[in-house]
């Protein structure tokens, strides 16, 4: 996620430039064609064609938004659980030894269920990041379609036995599964925006009308542009592209570009907190990169 003041230009011109060139040539040949052609074109409605499109275009940066948002809302919904849960675990165990070491082994758990999350939506291998918190032994969790939902079950293994074993109660456990539905649902909710991209009308027919609105713009500026007409449409096409990249930029928040979610300094962040709440170190924080945090 870009975290500077101002908007990268330089980003936005990377991702259209191959389109913004083409759209230069062929406004200059339009141009040259006016100039040297006895043929006029006729008028064009430009300004109802383009009412039309920024009308399309903001309904698919609203939709984008939406989801991008919604992803935000979830991580922080799985920040504050993250921090009730670990609480509650260390808070209500007995002051044994022994129920001691279950609850930060609970708390371990829960630090490598949303590393792996992470990676999950990402679709990369959660495996390190378990191995690095639990150690290097065999984790069946990882063996699953979706590890991170496995640390989550054994973790309810977990404190069905506190109860077992007479450490909690049953309203405290109430309590806790509570918090456990908490971070499933907020789980389910971030593979709901990963796994269902936007409808492919949503997706395909902004960038067609974008790209004839680009190729007819020139012919309806030429008679009152003149010689300007290059630039002048290449600098109102380049507008209308930008915005039909910020709705491919946002639609997929859980990725790992410059525009998403910046999900790894979030785990870390829920890291540093569970680890200060056992007496460990918190790892340092993931600071910026070139603007960018990721």
């Amino acid at each position: 996620m870009i975290v500077g003041r101002s908007p990268r230009i330089r980003q936005s011109f990377q991702k259209a430039w191959s389109a913004l060139i083409a759209l230069f040539f062929w406004d200059l040949a339009v141009t040259i064609f006016y100039y040297i052609s006895p043929f006029k074109a006729p008028a064009l409605p430009l300004t109802i064609f383009g009412t039309a499109l920024a009308l399309v275009l903001g309904f698919r940066v609203n939709s984008a938004y939406s989801r991008w948002w919604e992803g935000r809302i979830l991580w922080g919904a799985m920040v504050n659980v993250s921090r009730s849960y670990a609480r509650a675990v260390l808070a209500y165990f007995p002051d044994t030894a022994e129920a001691r070491a279950m609850g930060t082994a609970l708390v371990k758990r829960h630090i490598a269920y949303v590393h792996a999350l992470r990676c999950q939506l990402r679709r990369e291998d959660p495996a390190p990041d378990v191995q690095r918190i639990l150690g290097d032994g065999p984790h069946e969790e990882l063996a699953r379609n979706n590890p991170a939902n496995g640390l989550l079950d054994g973790s309810d293994r977990r404190l069905m036995d506190a109860v077992k074993r007479g450490w909690i109660d049953t309203i405290l456990q109430s309590r806790i599964e509570g918090m456990l539905v908490d971070m499933s649902n907020a789980q389910g909710g971030m593979e709901r925006i990963k796994n269902t991209p936007l409808p492919a009308q949503y997706r395909a027919f902004p960038k067609y009308f974008t790209r004839l609105f680009c190729i007819l713009l020139p012919v309806g500026l030429v008679e009152t542009l003149g010689i300007a007409t290059p630039v002048g449409s290449a600098v109102a096409g380049f507008m209308f592209l930008a915005v039909l990249q910020i709705g491919d930029d946002l639609v997929d928040p859980f990725g790992n570009d410059v525009h998403d979610l910046p999900l790894l300094a979030i785990t870390t962040t829920i890291e540093g907190d569970l680890n200060q709440a056992i007496d460990l170190p918190a790892p340092p924080a993931v600071q910026p990169v070139d603007g960018v945090l990721w």
